[in-house]
């Protein structure tokens, strides 16, 4: 017992932390595996096995997949990108945790794993195809951050190549990059790290980003639409624009901490103040002057609002705001930062109290086989809605040799009725899930029905539900009204979810 116990404060290999990681990286994605749910884009991307991402500025995912299916498309060959991702991802944190420890031990992997364990990231990862794309853009700034060679130019170029192909991957993954440099302040902090070298230290990150940034340019940002690349409007006040998309991430992320949550998060948040403490004493015992023990305490303070932004970050000055999960990379560096303060608090006091550490990181875990049990239930309920419209239009000869059916768009937060006690006990998996739709579209193809779409701007499937016109159909969850040699596919507004008992 004592040499188990012994294992999880001895010094790691490198082969034994990569173990872990590799470990802990699969058992967080399993449940995605097993529910297997394509999401949203994956329906139409399997279906012409098709790519549209270099006009997003993703041109590296495009090349991504034809290297990896040997074809000049992208046939669903889910999950095998999201397997060698997570290897790939598994051989990053390794490399980040030899970066910031000099002896880790397991304790020193949990404070990373947060990058991973991320549970705005669980819809990332949702995404068959896009999930390992984003993944891979993470390793690539991981890797920027720890690349270290004798040769300065090559110290210089590498990282700046890594940035660009994060960039060209998934371009929110910068939100990470500046927040692993933010990290390194902290880090330098805590290292004693002489004076003389902290302008060498932010120096080249900086001239790191901007060379990225211009690789980026010249590579895959040209492919990218314009409409994608629009700021804010400089004449509609952007601050108050700004303000106002900060306060909806907010209150997103508000979700999370409910029950339990809010517990381990209020543990959490006391270890890494006591941690801050911890910090702000090494600077007090530095031997530089007064004004320079200043300048790197308000440096470290700097670091945490800066980290607060970089939850979302760079989508906040898009004029196309975002505010979906997948957009909130940044809040996985901010768990860092929380995890590093805490284990330098809880080491001063006993060499084995950083593994609580493990605490918080089983309640993300405990949140990814939920999410995994909802994406299930998820997938029951968009196979029996596809089974349903193929039954009713195939049923029906006039809706089969229609010249065109068109599916009504509505929204509602009450089609999943059988996840109903799971949004309520974790309101955050309904924002993770992200699908308040009845039914796409594309996926009609799947079942031999090509002949449906979805409305567009006129919305003349939701106006004729207006109409007083008799359905040709009446189903529980919608209505088929057939006019000349249109279909409307109009949607009925479900009924709230009720509590339940037995």
């Amino acid at each position: 017992m004592g040499r188990f116990s012994d294992f999880f404060i001895k010094e790691l290999t490198r082969r034994q932390a990569w173990l872990f990681f590799l470990f802990a990286t699969f058992v967080y994605v399993l449940p995605l595996i097993l529910a297997d749910f394509p999401y949203i884009d994956d329906n139409w991307r399997s279906l012409s096995a098709g790519m549209a991402w270099a006009k997003e500025g993703r041109l590296f995912a495009e090349l991504f997949y034809k290297a990896l299916t040997f074809s000049n498309g992208a046939p669903n060959i889910f999950p095998l990108p999201l397997l060698i991702a997570t290897l790939v991802m598994s051989w990053a944190l390794t490399s980040l945790t030899f970066h910031h420890f000099r002896q880790p031990t397991v304790a020193c992997c949990l404070v990373l794993l947060p990058l991973w364990y991320n549970p705005f990231f669980l819809q990332n990862l949702t995404y068959q195809y896009d999930g390992p794309v984003m993944t891979l853009s993470v390793v690539a700034v991981i890797y920027a951050i720890t690349f270290h060679h004798p040769s300065r130019i090559l110290q210089w170029l590498v990282p700046s190549f890594l940035i660009a192909l994060a960039l060209g991957l998934y371009q929110v993954s910068i939100n990470v990059f500046l927040g692993l440099c933010c990290l390194e302040v902290l880090r330098a902090v805590n290292d004693q790290v002489a004076w003389e070298r902290w302008g060498g230290l932010i120096g080249w990150r900086i001239a790191q980003l901007l060379l990225g940034w211009l690789i980026y340019g010249v590579s895959a940002f040209p492919f990218m639409g314009q409409d994608r690349t629009l700021l804010l409007n400089g004449s509609t006040q952007p601050l108050l624009q700004i303000h106002m998309n900060i306060a909806r991430v907010l209150e997103k992320v508000v979700l999370l901490f409910h029950g339990g949550f809010s517990w381990v998060s209020a543990g959490l948040l006391l270890c890494a103040v006591a941690g801050a403490v911890c910090l702000a004493l090494e600077i007090i015992r530095r031997k530089d002057s007064a004004t320079k023990k200043l300048l790197i305490g308000l440096l470290c303070l700097l670091t945490v609002p800066v980290l607060v932004l970089l939850v979302s970050g760079v989508a906040l000055f898009f004029r196309d705001f975002n505010e979906g999960a997948r957009t909130l990379m940044g809040f996985a560096v901010l768990l860092v930062l929380l995890f590093f303060l805490s284990h330098l608090a809880l080491a001063m006091l006993h060499d084995r109290l950083p593994l609580l550490l493990l605490v918080p990181l089983l309640a993300m875990l405990s949140l990814s086989f939920a999410y995994g049990r909802v994406l299930t239930v998820q997938k029951t309920f968009a196979s029996s809605a596809l089974n349903s419209l193929e039954r009713d239009i195939a049923s029906h000869q006039p809706l089969r040799d229609a010249k065109r059916i068109y599916m009504s768009v509505t929204y509602s937060d009450h089609w999943l009725l059988g996840a109903a006690g799971s949004f309520k006990q974790l309101p955050v998996l309904h924002y993770l899930l992200n699908v308040d739709f009845y039914m796409l579209a594309e996926n009609l193809p799947k079942v031999g029905i090509t002949n449906v779409v979805a409305e567009k701007e006129r919305r003349n499937a939701t106006r004729v539900g207006y109409l007083d016109y008799s359905p040709l159909v009446e189903s529980q969850f919608y209505r088929i009204y057939l006019i000349g040699d249109y279909g409307f596919i109009v949607m009925k507004e479900p009924a709230p979810i009720k509590s339940l008992r037995w």
